[in-house]
């Protein structure tokens, strides 16, 4: 079955640092493109960085210079670092996998809960 667990959340200080995995089964992982999104209370979920199953990566402009993904094939894992974390950057975020042939193979995670304060 096809099964995305994120894990690294947590409770930081502004201006820490945090690394969020998601870990994928279940999928010819290579060729999914990959994403990490955030939804904040009363707000919609939104992108935050992707990586293609090329290697192309795309970062929302409030996390751009801050945020780095990456993924690690060999292990069905992808990562974000996240620095210089600010409280706008709370929120739960959600790890997604879609297919490079076919996008109605869409697949998300449970989320990990990512809370920046003081």
């Amino acid at each position: 079955q096809v099964q995305l667990v994120e894990s690294g959340g947590g409770l930081v200080q502004p201006g820490g640092s945090l690394r969020l995995s998601c870990a994928a089964s279940g999928m010819f992982f290579s060729i999914m493109d990959m994403g990490w999104y955030r939804q904040a209370p009363g707000k919609q979920r939104e992108l935050v960085a992707a990586i293609t199953s090329s290697g192309y990566t795309n970062y929302a402009g409030p996390v751009k210079g801050r945020f780095t993904i990456s993924r690690d094939n060999a292990k069905n894992t992808v990562l974000l670092q996240m620095n210089s974390l600010k409280p706008d950057d709370t929120a739960v975020y959600y790890c997604n996998a879609r297919s490079s042939y076919d996008g109605r193979l869409d697949y998300w995670g449970q989320g990990t809960q990512v809370t920046v304060s003081s």
